[in-house]
């Protein structure tokens, strides 16, 4: 996980279910630092300060904004939002797949996560377990839990139960 940059706690997780990412500077932060600042009337960013987008057109306007920026968590957070067609954008698997190698080549190992789920799966691209597991390993080496757990799954589903339970433990 990662830890909120506001109380410096640990976020669990899945960090999805436990956190919320701001679309003004894209910075997780734990929904108890969301709640306490709802309950304290704060109508802004609780991290930067920022007002939040109204609506859609001006959250994907702030969003796009990070993009030209070559911030890899926004390049991430614009290819999840063309991958399930949000925001008022039109679902596209491909862009999605383009925004998410971006994004991992800047780095962001969340983004080697979700090419390789997009190749395991198929979804997007030419489904690819090989190149999955390829991607999968990469991402594990930089500390992805989910990757390694995917590993994992991937040698017990080969027969190869030591190695299966080496990247369970890991994870």
């Amino acid at each position: 996980g990662d830890f909120c940059p506001i109380c410096t706690q640990p976020i669990p997780l899945p960090m999805e279910d436990h956190s919320v990412v701001n679309a003004c500077c894209m910075k997780g932060i734990c929904k108890g630092c969301a709640m306490a600042a709802l309950k304290r009337d704060m109508n802004d960013c609780p991290f930067c300060r920022s007002p939040f987008p109204d609506n859609d057109v001006d959250m994907l306007a702030m969003i796009k904004a990070r993009v030209g920026k070559k911030d890899p968590v926004a390049i991430d957070y614009l290819a999840h939002k063309y991958f399930h067609g949000e925001l008022g954008l039109q679902k596209d698997m491909q862009k999605a797949n383009e925004l998410w190698a971006e994004a991992a080549e800047l780095g962001l190992i969340d983004a080697l996560y979700s090419l390789g789920l997009m190749y395991e799966t198929g979804k997007g691209v030419k489904q690819d377990m090989m190149k999955a597991v390829e991607i999968y390993e990469k991402a594990a080496m930089f500390g992805h839990v989910q990757s390694r757990h995917n590993l994992g799954y991937y040698e017990g589903q080969r027969g190869n139960h030591d190695r299966a339970v080496r990247h369970f433990l890991i994870s």
